[in-house]
């Protein structure tokens, strides 16, 4: 009866947090919020400690325990209070992951943290949608240090509007922080009648066992894998300054008690925005331990789970950078290639779990002028897995934002898509093939500021098992009917009429099959 009792209220806990990103959507301004679903909730405990999220964005909700190690004793909470940050250093992924914290008092006493963090398509900086390369965070946009922007119930007007004047959309990103809040107040209220149906003590009393009984299902997990250590490095293309490759190195040593993941031997810092804050690097490894833990079942993801997992990420190192590393693509480039190494070293120690490498980049896109910008990701191809070929065309791992569909985005902003469709034959052969990436092109109708962060444009996605890789990324210009490759990261300047086609990678291929031939290029 007990199980039945903690499934019953991780689904009520979760199902809040669902319910949160809902209200979210609804009421943001935004295409990259209310379309993309570039957004992520969770609740947490009085301790700060995760104890339920939606399903939403990988790379956010892994990287919200490091937040909450970081604000909760920061106040002295008060009810009405709501504190936010985006300060990758604190337990922030980048700067356009904007985080609200709001604190749930029952009966006068501090019982919950709600989390709700959204993605702005812009936040200032020197480019619009603030996601280029650049050499220092502030170049990436405006900080905002963990403040609280509402204080016993009451607006801090001067940081609000602090902020306003400093992004190229003040209404949009109003819209958007207004949104956040109002997710907080249903969390807040769906909270409250949970402890007044269910009762207070028995609500929290299951909590505790909820995230024991997640810590003894990732135990169960650990069966499944073969003891010892086992290493792997897989590289980035570039910083976008500098024409060399850049490592990431993992070991991964597992035990019958939990798991040690050692980033020693990664690069140190860089001078472009492919640096990752801890968080970010925590996030990555503990999305890779949750996915394997799905292949058992439908599992609680909580802080038990968290509990039997270290992370080594050296101080100064390319997964834990500091102050004024630029970091915008570590949170959706770096992190993809943190995956891609751990699921590496842990193919050699738990096989059958782990997939080929899928396309290993968000793709990311932004454009837009001194008045407005725009910014959204691309999917690709996933890897090939036992018994089953990739998807194509899917946004894989840290990722899982939805499309922007045409007709809105033409409909809002001086842009037409030209080519959008599968990349076919792009993915790694094998016995259970790698999914083909993506085609998109776009045709635009001002002269306007584009950025691009990408990779995979020099390395390929790996195949596994005698599986081969999975066709690089290729980025274009096209302008007077010449095409010309563009580097994985670059900022330019585009003419009405120009286009720019990004050809995503497709997925690396799983076991050996009869290659006629390899796709090289």
């Amino acid at each position: 009866m007990k199980v039945v009792e903690l499934e019953i209220l991780n689904q009520l806990l979760s199902g809040i947090a669902e319910e949160m990103g809902v209200v979210l959507k609804r009421s943001a301004f935004s295409p990259n919020i209310r379309e993309r679903c570039d957004f992520s909730c969770a609740i947490f405990d009085e301790k700060g400690e995760l104890c339920a999220q939606a399903s939403h964005i990988p790379v956010h909700l892994g990287a919200m325990p490091e937040t909450m190690k970081h604000l909760k004793g920061l106040f002295p909470w008060k009810e009405g209070d709501i504190a936010i940050t985006n300060d990758p250093y604190k337990g922030g992924t980048h700067l356009p992951d904007i985080t609200v914290v709001k604190p749930v008092f029952y009966q006068g006493k501090l019982r919950f943290f709600l989390v709700v963090r959204a993605h702005h398509a812009d936040v200032g900086g020197k480019y619009p949608g603030s996601m280029a390369p650049t050499t220092h965070i502030e170049e990436e946009g405006v900080i905002i240090a963990p403040s609280l922007i509402n204080e016993a119930g009451r607006l801090n007007s001067e940081l609000w509007e602090s902020f306003l004047k400093k992004v190229r959309n003040p209404v949009e990103r109003e819209g958007d922080l207004k949104a956040q809040l109002a997710s907080l107040e249903r969390g807040e209220r769906r909270l409250v009648e949970l402890l007044q149906t269910h009762g207070e003590e028995k609500v929290l009393a299951l909590i505790d066992e909820l995230k024991n009984y997640s810590e003894r299902a990732f135990l169960k997990l650990l069966r499944f894998s073969q003891k010892g250590k086992a290493s792997f490095t897989d590289y980035l293309d570039d910083d976008g300054f500098s024409a060399k490759k850049i490592p990431i190195s993992v070991e991964v040593s597992v035990s019958e008690e939990g798991v040690l993941v050692d980033f020693t031997g990664t690069s140190k810092v860089v001078k472009g925005p492919i640096n990752a804050p801890r968080a970010v690097a925590l996030s990555s490894v503990y999305y890779v331990f949750f996915s394997l833990l799905s292949r058992l079942g439908e599992y609680p993801i909580n802080e038990g789970i968290l509990r039997r997992i270290e992370v080594i990420t050296p101080e100064g190192s390319l997964v834990n950078a500091k102050y004024p590393a630029p970091v915008s693509a570590g949170n959706v480039e770096t992190s993809q290639r943190i995956v891609d190494a751990l699921l590496g070293a842990l193919a050699e120690l738990m096989p059958e779990f782990v997939p080929a490498a899928s396309c290993g980049s968000m793709n990311n896109i932004a454009f837009g002028n001194e008045l407005w910008a725009y910014y959204e990701t691309i999917g690709g191809g996933m890897g090939g897995r036992l018994g089953l070929p990739g998807l194509s065309g899917v946004h894989t791992h840290m990722t899982n934002t939805m499309n922007t569909p045409i007709e809105v985005l033409e409909n809002i902003y001086p842009v037409r898509i030209e080519k959008y469709a599968l990349r076919r034959g792009s993915g790694g052969l094998g016995k259970y093939p790698g999914g083909a990436g993506l085609i998109r092109t776009y045709i635009f109708l001002e002269d306007l500021e584009v950025s691009l962060l990408t990779d995979r444009r020099k390395t390929r996605p790996y195949g596994l098992f005698g599986g081969l890789p999975g066709k690089r990324g290729i980025n274009y210009l096209i302008k007077e009917g010449a095409r010309r490759v563009l580097p994985s990261k670059v900022a330019l300047r585009v003419k009405k009429g120009e286009k720019i086609s990004l050809y995503t990678p497709g997925g690396g291929g799983y076991g050996r099959a009869n290659h006629k031939k390899e796709n090289t290029k």
